[in-house]
């Protein structure tokens, strides 16, 4: 299998990740695309509600796996261990639980009074919802960003997961890792990070939030220039089905866009700055853009400032030309996936090993390149558990992806 060390700003960075689904494991993912060494500690067995088969679960990928029985108590001390030669910590389950196990915060910091203790959660570690369940969809609901997404007249149309559990929750997460990170570096004391959905999300919402307390937001769905109602900021069916995105908001690209499609010289075409207008000429768009297919309205636009671009499928994604030349997406150990960003000029991130072929794959070779001492009479107590998986599967990548150090 092809290696290579770790490479970005994050070299020398170490972080412990306790296993778990969603915002918590994006967040790991990152800090080890840009460099960080990050060990993730699972569950014997490994998690049911995992996204997709090891292989294919990308959340996974950059760091390798070891198995800890945390009921056991020679498995909370293999974590205090790797706790003490740790920069951060990452948790995400429901408030309580690492303190149940002998692993919160005043545990950790004890054997680590410089450690980052990163906590991600849907709710926060307090308030009436605090230990209550959720899911992406709970969490955007209660802060209003969910209301916005969709058509007048329609339920709201859930996003993915990419608003909440990723944008809202894990970028939050890494942002406060490694601003605290930065913080202890100069004071010698560590803190805890308490990230969670509803406030990242509700961050995100701070210039509509500031739009609607100004008059210029309407607090309906449907009825705004960025939320899908607006004839010039949405997307339009081609004559072969396939979709465009337009959205020529300035005066300079709007006139570059009905140059495109010869509506410039129209003298009945509806005003864009009339509200009232907006269904008419929404109707003279959807009818123009129909006329052509999708391949050839891009030859019309392209290189074009009119703020015209393909739906791509998430299949179709990595082909684009334009990600093609910038390398957005990677081939890395037989799977498509999206490359590490943001990038560096000196310092650049990159894909090290696939993910772990099951939990506790690198549980022997990971433990003692992380200094854990006797980690065969661990195994043999069932303190650890190392996965009987291919000898020649991700934990050789991790070893040899730490031969420059640490």
């Amino acid at each position: 299998m092809p290696t290579h060390p770790l490479s970005g700003p994050l070299v020398g960075v170490r972080v412990v990740e306790l296993a778990g689904i969603g915002p918590a494991p994006f967040a790991a993912m990152l800090l080890a695309d840009l460099g960080a060494d990050v060990l993730r500690v699972d569950r014997p067995g490994g998690n049911a509600m995992a996204p997709a088969p090891p292989p294919y679960d990308l959340l996974t990928r950059g760091r390798p796996s070891v198995a800890v029985d945390l009921k056991h108590p020679d498995g909370v001390q293999v974590v205090l261990d790797l706790v003490a030669g740790a920069d951060v910590l990452i948790e995400g389950f429901r408030p309580g639980v690492t303190e149940r196990l002998g692993l919160g915060p005043d545990e950790c910091l004890g054997v680590n009074p410089a450690l980052v203790y990163g906590r991600m959660t849907g709710w926060g570690q307090d308030g009436p919802l605090a230990r209550t369940a959720g899911h992406d969809l709970t969490f955007l609901a209660v802060t209003g960003a969910l209301s916005t997404i969709g058509e007048a007249g329609r339920p709201p149309q859930p996003p993915l997961n990419l608003l909440g559990d990723f944008g809202g929750g894990a970028l939050y997460l890494a942002v406060g890792v490694l601003a605290a990170l930065l913080e202890a570096r100069g004071s010698g004391r560590g803190q805890v990070v308490d990230a969670c959905v509803v406030d990242g999300t509700a961050h995100l919402t701070a210039m509509v939030v500031g739009q609607l307390a100004a008059g210029w937001w309407q607090d309906r769905r449907g009825s705004n220039l960025l939320d899908g109602s607006a004839p010039f900021y949405t997307t339009y069916v081609c004559a072969d089905g396939r979709e465009l995105a337009i959205a020529p908001m300035e005066p300079q690209f709007w006139a570059a866009f009905v140059a495109g499609l010869a509506l410039a010289d129209d003298p009945d075409l509806p005003d864009r700055a009339d509200h009232a207008q907006w269904g008419a000429l929404r109707r003279v768009l959807g009818d123009r853009i129909a006329t052509r297919t999708q391949a050839q309205w891009l030859e019309v636009f392209d290189c074009s400032d009119a703020c015209v671009a393909p739906v791509r499928s998430l299949a179709e994604a990595a082909a684009d030309p334009h990600l093609v030349a910038r390398g957005t997406f990677v081939e890395h150990a037989g799977v498509v996936q999206p490359a590490p960003a943001p990038r560096f000029s000196r310092t650049p991130g990159a894909l090290t090993a696939p993910p772990p072929l099951g939990a506790g794959a690198d549980t022997r070779e990971a433990l003692t390149v992380w200094g854990i001492e006797d980690v065969d009479a661990l195994i043999a107590s069932g303190a650890v558990v190392q996965d009987a998986g291919p000898s020649d599967g991700p934990a050789g990548a991790y070893a040899a992806a730490q031969h420059t150090g640490g």
